[in-house]
């Protein structure tokens, strides 16, 4: 994405996630939306279905609509139900979800149904339940007539769910607008909304737009049968509508970029004016390649990197046109299908590039096919650093012949990560937490990212970490404050702050983990003194805190909890927002800020989050906040060392 100057629509700054973006665009355009909840779309249709409940209307005065059948195959009959009476419908999905739609997704774009569904990208059950990041979901309905565009950010999630739609109804074919489980549905980050204007000026009028195939006064033929002698005429005569669909996203692109600044094409490239090697893929994880890409070209390194934005329809033109000089290239996936020839993006480049030495028509004419190598990557959120990326650099750098490969596992497919990088933005400041299900800490995350960019000016990057069985067991949350946008996308392991929330964490592991020299621990803890969260404490722990000079918070916020709310359900929660008062108190941030305009930007922040249970919550909250700021016990490592 590439920001160009004075655009009539720059965008509404603001911080948010990916399916809160998605909900803002689709309850201001559509009609309707008929979704079933899954992990991780279920934010989406949660918001929209909160938005029908409010009484929310379109940007035409529409009062929208919110239909929850009895499975996803149901929701996307029902989606197809309402295009088919002309209306402007939307549906959230993944996973297993998407896949059991399946048979009904044939069915609408062979009715040529303009539906835009979209999808939290998200690893299918094999050998294991997993609910996190993955492409075969995605992969798994490539072949059913769809477009298929991806976002790399929560900003691209909302722009991408436009753009999705005027190519959709200017090509009379349905597309998916997908973005990564978790890594982008729930990362809370800097980002640019559509403005209402723009919205209403691009989509246009669903009244103008979309016809009633339902209308008895104006009858269409449709869903009929046909046998042997027209089943074959009907389904080639689709082409007719195919050829449209990448000029239509084009075009769609291209009045997005001159009306936003925002610029979108089908292939994106970095770095790759005169690259040798280069990283392809998909999805999130292209942001940090970025990063990756930056520092290996400041060490003299010939190498960038290709997202491909379109996968449907396949790109190969452009594609090639990338990377048809480079010696050799990566294509990462986020999956694994063993049994094909390769993953499905590698067999399309490959094809691509073959296509290109065969002379075929609309394909730049190549000479020589770069060397293609082929990786798996963050299957069900594996997390994947810029050292393992480095790797593929390596890989490519060093000659080898095509093979497959994996990153971020101990396997003998899997290449050695480069250490040492860090592709945060100088200055950054990052913080992990280690925290439990249901103490409300991944929302205090949440919240703490919106102060920072709303009172202090900063760019942040917050997001959780937890398993399907969430509530009651570990999770850990990680934020990243800077003075620039933030491009990586993975756990952190340089770290300034580190919060601990659950106490058991120093028997699971080392919580103290990746804690530069001079950072700060906060611990929830019962001691109420230095002395007695000493004997708590395990001595390797003790050791590391005194040998890195670490500062050491500690308080008991689940009694302060347990003092403030007065709705037993909100105890347990609540004792997690006590820490934004001790980061408030431990950090740079508010230093020198005068109390009252602290507290009252930090109460528009909580209201925020807690209004809708009321102003006796959001007070209680702000209390919360208050007495962690003021009463938490601060101790530097000399003093923990004197006690030892």
């Amino acid at each position: 994405m590439f920001m160009a100057s004075k655009p009539r629509f720059p965008g509404i700054p603001t911080t948010a996630d990916g399916a809160t973006n998605v909900v803002w665009v689709e309850t201001h355009i559509t009609e309707g939306s008929c979704a079933y909840p899954i992990t991780s779309s279920t934010p989406m249709g949660v918001g929209y279905g909160a938005a029908v409940a409010n009484g929310a209307t379109n940007l035409w005065g529409t009062t929208l609509i919110f239909l929850e059948p009895e499975s996803e195959h149901s929701s996307a009959s029902a989606a197809e139900g309402y295009a088919l009476a002309g209306g402007r419908v939307t549906n959230f999905t993944s996973g297993q979800g998407l896949i059991l739609m399946k048979e009904v997704l044939y069915v609408i774009s062979g009715k040529r149904l303009p539906i835009v569904f979209h999808i939290g990208a998200r690893a299918l059950t094999s050998q294991s339940l997993n609910v996190h990041a993955g492409h075969d979901d995605v992969m798994g309905v490539a072949d059913v007539g769809w477009g298929m565009i991806f976002a790399r950010n929560a900003t691209e999630a909302g722009d991408l769910a436009l753009i999705a739609r005027r190519a959709a109804e200017n090509s009379d074919t349905p597309f998916f607008s997908v973005q990564d489980g978790f890594l982008t549905t729930h990362t809370i980050e800097n980002i640019l909304q559509c403005e209402p204007k723009l919205m209403k000026e691009f989509a246009g009028d669903p009244a103008d737009k979309l016809r009633n195939m339902m209308d008895p006064f104006n009858p269409i033929m449709s869903g009929i049968v046909q046998n042997q002698d027209s089943y074959m005429k009907g389904k080639i005569a689709q082409r007719h509508f195919i050829e449209t669909v990448k000029p239509a996203l084009i075009e769609s692109m291209k009045t997005f970029s001159e009306l936003t600044g925002r610029n979108y094409s089908l292939v994106d490239r970095y770095q790759m004016d005169d690259a040798e090697y280069a990283i392809i893929g998909i999805g999130s994880m292209f942001e940090t390649t970025t990063t990756v890409v930056d520092q290996l070209r400041a060490a003299g390194q010939k190498v960038g990197c290709v997202h491909i934005t379109c996968f449907r329809p396949f790109p190969g033109p452009e594609i090639v046109e990338a990377i048809g000089n480079c010696k050799s290239v990566a294509v990462l996936e986020r999956m694994d299908d063993p049994l094909s020839q390769s993953n499905p993006l590698t067999m399309e480049i490959k094809a691509a590039l073959a296509d290109a030495m065969q002379g075929v028509e609309g394909y730049p004419s190549i000479s020589t096919m770069p060397i293609v190598h082929s990786g798996s990557y963050g299957l069900g959120s594996r997390d994947v650093t810029s050292g393992d990326l480095s790797a593929v650099y390596g890989l490519m750098a060093s000659g080898a012949k095509p093979s497959y490969f994996s990153l971020g596992i101990k396997h003998e497919t899997a290449l050695a990560p480069s250490a040492g990088l860090d592709g945060r933005p100088a200055g950054a400041f990052s913080m992990r937490g280690h925290s439990v299900g249901g103490f409300g800490s991944v929302t205090t995350n949440k919240v703490i990212a919106t102060i920072s960019e709303d009172l202090f000016g900063k760019t942040v990057q917050a997001y959780p970490k937890y398993g399907s069985e969430k509530k009651g067991l570990p999770t850990n949350f990680y934020l990243t404050i800077a003075d620039e946008r933030i491009r990586i996308h993975h756990e952190l392991d340089i770290l300034d702050f580190i919060a601990v929330q659950d106490i058991n964490a120093f028997d699971t592991g080392n919580p103290l983990s990746g804690l530069s020299d001079g950072g700060t621990i906060f611990i929830q803890t019962k001691a109420g003194s230095l002395a007695e969260l000493m004997g708590i404490l395990p001595q390797s722990a003790i050791d590391e805190i005194t040998s890195k000079n670490i500062r050491v918070l500690y308080l008991d916020t689940a009694a302060i909890a347990r003092e403030v709310a007065t709705s037993q359900d909100l105890v347990v929660r609540m004792q997690g927002i006590v820490l934004l008062g001790i980061f408030l108190r431990s950090t740079p941030y508010a230093q020198g800020m005068d109390e009252s305009a602290l507290y009252s930007a930090i109460e528009k922040s909580l209201r925020k989050y807690f209004g809708k249970r009321g102003e006796k919550v959001v007070q209680e909250n702000l209390t919360c906040v208050r007495r962690g700021f003021e009463e938490v016990n601060i101790c530097e490592s000399s003093e923990l060392e004197v006690n030892a």
